[in-house]
């Protein structure tokens, strides 16, 4: 049964582990939130020790082929479009390098006549030398399109469903071949298949009830972690903020109730890559990636500039 049907019929059947989800994420009191707070880092601790690993995002192209009513990005949206040239991202890429990285995230628009196969996999062939670990976080593509990025040296790949919610998804987006949500749906099994050895999805927190995102979100990772389990899974938890185009959230999460959510997720998938953003408060931050590094480290955590190797696949 493809996560598509498993989605469709959340509301009547949710598993043992969602229905535990669903209970940590209910109302808490202070005391039952600050346990699940000592039981979460308990857990971060077995499985990850005291390491956050770091990594920056570097966008490739603004064009997209989609109108979304939540992003910037929106093809009738009237701002500047660009699209590096690959010599330009190499020395994007090198700025990002000269500060510390060896992880990066190519992040573009969905335009597949200005992001295709072949540029991306032009782009992740140049940066391979300097960077240890390539993700994407581009259109949906075809099981062949990625295997020639995965060949090319990439190895992961993040697409967020946005959000699981079909009728608000199908009113979000309004024009483009992102309207088709399974596809969107079944990306990461696609790129799965393909090679990638990271797999990172997530939702828009502000398009829907926190909570029902949340939990939809739980039963895909559970669908994840049994059928993609030789990969790495991630999820990330971005809340929107107003965009391009006049867009505001339509719902909000409190901060108390996203640390909820981060140690629900914690408890119920010990083994779960949580991405955060160091601008998740404001638009915009300034601090430099040796600022970051600091703060981790006053903190009592140990950033990772990196953690992986093509070498150690190599024969």
């Amino acid at each position: 049964m493809s996560f598509a049907e498993t989605l469709d019929n959340l509301a009547l059947t949710k598993s043992a582990l969602v229905q535990r989800f669903e209970d940590l994420i209910s109302p808490k009191s202070d005391h039952e939130l600050e346990a699940m707070a000592q039981a979460s880092r308990s857990l971060t601790l077995q499985n990850f020790g005291r390491t956050m690993r770091l990594f920056a995002p570097l966008y490739l192209s603004n064009e997209c082929i989609n109108n979304c009513r939540y992003c910037g990005f929106s093809r009738d949206n009237p701002i500047l479009r660009v699209t590096l040239e690959v010599d330009e991202v190499i020395a994007e890429a090198q700025h990002l390098a000269r500060q510390g990285f060896r992880q990066i995230l190519l992040v573009a628009g969905e335009h597949p006549k200005f992001v295709s196969r072949d540029y991306l996999a032009e782009c992740v062939r140049s940066l391979a030398p300097d960077f240890s670990s390539i993700s994407i976080e581009v259109g949906p593509m075809e099981t062949e399109d990625y295997v020639r990025i995965v060949e090319a040296g990439a190895e992961g790949l993040v697409v967020y469903q946005e959000t699981y919610n079909r009728g608000v998804y199908a009113e979000m987006h309004t024009a483009g071949p992102k309207r088709d949500f399974n596809f969107r749906l079944d990306c990461a099994e696609r790129g799965y298949a393909a090679g990638f050895r990271r797999l990172g999805i997530g939702a828009l927190i502000g398009l829907s009830r926190w909570q029902d995102e949340a939990i939809a979100l739980a039963a895909h990772l559970e669908y994840l972690f049994r059928h993609c389990w030789q990969a790495q899974i991630t999820v990330s938890l971005p809340r929107l903020r107003p965009a391009a185009g006049g867009f505001r959230p339509l719902f909000s999460i409190t901060d108390r109730e996203l640390a909820q959510l981060v140690c629900a997720l914690r408890i119920v998938f010990p083994q779960l890559g949580i991405v955060l953003s160091t601008r998740e408060r404001e638009i915009s931050d300034e601090r430099s990636p040796a600022e970051i590094a600091a703060v981790l480290r006053r903190r009592g955590l140990e950033p990772v500039w990196k953690d992986w190797d093509q070498a150690l696949c190599s024969a």
